[in-house]
């Protein structure tokens, strides 16, 4: 991708050097740039030849628009620029040379360059896909600065007035068809229940990926991908609606409908009221407030807090229990609720403001209640303006230890947060010390709570990855001198035995997390059960020579460690599904920026198949359904995908299918120009979001609605801030 923008910017530059060096009557500097424009455009072609390799979700604006119009314009400015160029090269008279500044010559040459520039804007400020309204948007602008161009240059302009109206007319009918409300084109009828779709309408056509986004990328259009066109599944492809984290996302009344028809409301769906078989109930309670907290150092910074405490207080249980948490808001004006992220909890303990529940508002209180079924590390938090409470440290950890499981050892979860450009774990901005005898198993749960990767390293010791997100991973082999890079939402577990050197976390290469030094007695342990946050570990040197070191390596040494890559660490292992299962239901997701309507505005969005939240078309799927999901990623960004009620199996990244330990995660980094296929079973019914986990993405769009058949909401669109 960076090639192609580069011969882009390149051909460009060319063309329109040739018709300024053309202006200013220099026919050999013109006619070389002109030559220089030429080969850039071809070479244009073979870049865009060479990334259509990757699919055709990365060429098709590319193809179908720019490429065409940058290699007709080159063509029309060789055919009659051309030879006027050389004529004035050889030239001896300054007559000839300067016959070379005539519009007919200056003119094609800098339309090749307009339509140059056009590929990258289109890029950039359209995004994906090319439709209709914004490759007539495209050709009006490069109509347009042709005409102003031949104007400014010539007193007299043949048909200038028809031209000029043709041009304004392709605009105004690019910018109604680009930003046509999704409810106005292929609606369904608003009394249609959500998800009249059957298994095969969705699989229809579902022969190659291009197939699939070229279906999705119609106006009017869905998600529902790999081929199915709107028409042969209309109530699958309903806009999104509903409410979210995000602030002022009006629902489209044809969802509302929808999600208003008879069926079984969302609220049906929540948790039992009695733990599993040797289980217990586990209660909480959680008091959202605006408080000052004081990081270790003594910094003192305003925050959003469970509690009076960043992270909120740990929620632990054991696999059985009964989790029951009561949230109560004492004066978060934008209000509340509670996400457990990567927890598979039922869809009405899901805590989505105004798709689950309504937010819960400054004196308020909403009971959560589920079986603590899954084990592993997961966290909490707020899923109201979620870019900004989350920010302001309204989350928590929330850990479930397996029933029977040893408590021995030391447990650390560490949470890392970003608080004004610092780097914290717990409430810790400074490194958290800790004594530990050699020889004592060492866990540390990872958890990434900002909206972007972080990187970690871990030295003085061989270790193990031996969980991500929550699930253990199968034959996870020892490692050293690793980076592992952790996703927005994202957890890892590291184990291993304490040795008789010290230990060092480390976050992006330069924060020091946790030293664990070896003493003769440690600090005792810390038990999954039961574990704290490390705000209550002792920041103590018992050993007496924390900081020393050596052994563990140093900052400059870890930066150079090369990156894990997850789809090889780990051995093989049955699943239920892979990449050759039939499957009920095919959906592609291709990530990108451009103009989009928003809340009834254009916006820069973060774009989902061209549009952006809340017109982003609901998937549907009935439960039961085995479904595989396209995650494609065009743009600049990485986007951490998060689905919530659901874990994913990873099929493959870029075309090629994990060799190692099979990977089911609830977050996953989509990296720019990379292609990730995963599959799931729909088990849990309800109404979810699907998103980019990086919220300020969310919040320009970057969402959608998973919906089951026959399942709604009485919760409609507003949602506060």
């Amino acid at each position: 991708m960076a090639l192609d923008l580069l011969v882009s910017v390149l051909a460009a530059a060319a063309w329109a050097g040739a018709g300024a060096a053309a202006a200013a009557r220099r026919p050999r500097t013109a006619a070389a740039l002109m030559a220089g424009a030429m080969v850039a455009s071809l070479a244009r072609a073979g870049s865009v030849l060479a990334l259509a390799g990757a699919g055709w979700w990365f060429v098709q604006e590319k193809v179908t628009v720019a490429l065409p119009l940058l290699l007709t314009a080159s063509v029309v400015a060789a055919v009659t620029a051309g030879p006027r160029l050389l004529a004035a090269s050889r030239a001896t008279s300054a007559a000839g040379r300067d016959a070379v500044g005539s519009p007919a010559v200056v003119v094609p040459l800098l339309g090749a360059g307009y339509a140059a520039a056009a590929g990258p804007v289109q890029t950039f400020l359209l995004g994906y896909p090319a439709e209709p309204g914004s490759a007539l948007i495209l050709l009006a602008v490069v109509a347009g600065a042709v005409l102003v161009t031949w104007r400014a240059m010539a007193p007299r302009v043949p048909l200038l007035r028809a031209a000029t109206a043709a041009t304004v007319a392709a605009a105004l009918a690019g910018g109604v068809l680009t930003f046509l409300p999704a409810t106005t084109a292929g609606a369904t009828t608003p009394g249609a229940a959500l998800g009249a779709a059957t298994p095969e309408a969705a699989t229809a056509g579902a022969a190659t990926p291009e197939a699939a986004t070229a279906g999705a990328a119609t106006p009017g259009g869905g998600v529902l991908g790999d081929g199915a066109p709107a028409a042969a599944a209309p109530a699958a492809d309903a806009p999104a609606e509903g409410g979210h984290d995000m602030p002022g996302h009006a629902a489209s009344a044809q969802t509302s409908a929808q999600m208003s028809a008879p069926g079984r409301p969302v609220t049906d769906f929540r948790g039992p009221s009695e733990p599993a078989p040797g289980g217990t109930v586990r209660r909480f309670t959680l008091t959202a407030r605006t408080a000052t907290v004081t990081l270790s150092s003594g910094r003192k910074v305003a925050a959003w807090t469970f509690d009076g405490q960043v992270p909120g207080p740990p929620i632990t249980a054991t696999q059985g229990d009964l989790v029951e948490v009561r949230l109560r808001n004492a004066d978060i004006t934008e209000g509340v609720t509670l996400h457990w992220h990567g927890y598979d909890v039922p869809s009405g303990e899901d805590g989505v403001p105004g798709l689950t529940q309504e937010a819960v508002r400054p004196g308020g209180e909403f009971v959560y209640r589920f079986l603590a079924a899954q084990t592993g590390t997961y966290w909490y938090h707020t899923h109201e303006v979620s870019d900004i409470g989350v920010r302001m440290g309204l989350y928590g950890m929330f850990v479930v230890a397996p029933r029977g499981s040893a408590t021995t050892g030391v447990d650390l979860t560490l949470p890392v947060h970003t608080f004004a450009g610092t780097t914290v774990a717990g409430d810790h901005d400074q490194p958290i010390l800790q004594g530990v005898a050699p020889g004592t198993p060492v866990r540390l749960r990872l958890v990434d709570t900002d909206n972007t990767p972080h990187r970690f390293t871990l030295a003085g010791t061989v270790y193990r990855l031996v969980a991500v997100d929550g699930t253990d991973l199968s034959g996870p082999g020892p490692l050293s001198r690793a980076g592992l890079r952790l996703p927005a939402g994202g957890r890892y577990d590291l184990a291993f035995t304490m040795p008789s050197g010290p230990v060092v976390l480390r976050a992006d290469d330069r924060t020091e997390v946790v030293r664990l030094t070896a003493t003769a007695n440690g600090t005792g342990h810390v038990s999954g059960t039961d574990a704290p946050g490390p705000q209550h570990t002792d920041r103590s040197d018992q050993s007496g020579n924390a900081t020393d070191v050596t052994d563990a390596g140093d900052a400059a040494a870890a930066a150079g460690w090369p990156e894990l890559d997850l789809t090889r660490y780990g051995t093989p292992a049955p699943t239920p599904y892979t990449s050759r299962s039939r499957f009920d239901r095919r959906f592609t997701l291709v990530l990108d920026r451009g103009l989009a309507l928003g809340d009834g505005l254009p916006i820069y969005a973060h774009t989902i198949n061209g549009r952006a939240y809340p017109h982003v078309p609901t998937q549907v799927v009935r439960e039961g359904d085995l479904v595989r999901l396209t995650v494609v990623n065009r743009g600049r960004d990485t986007h951490p995908w998060h689905l919530h009620g659901h874990r994913v199996l990873v099929l493959a990244r870029d075309g090629r299918a994990p060799t190692g330990s099979p990977l089911w995660l609830d977050t996953f980094d989509v990296r720019p120009g990379e292609v990730w296929e995963v599959a799931f079973r729909a088990g849990n019914p309800g109404l979810w979001m699907n998103h980019c986990h990086n919220l300020s993405h969310a919040d320009l769009g970057m969402m959608l609605h998973l919906a089951y058949e026959g399942v709604t909401t009485p919760f409609h669109g507003g949602h506060g801030g």
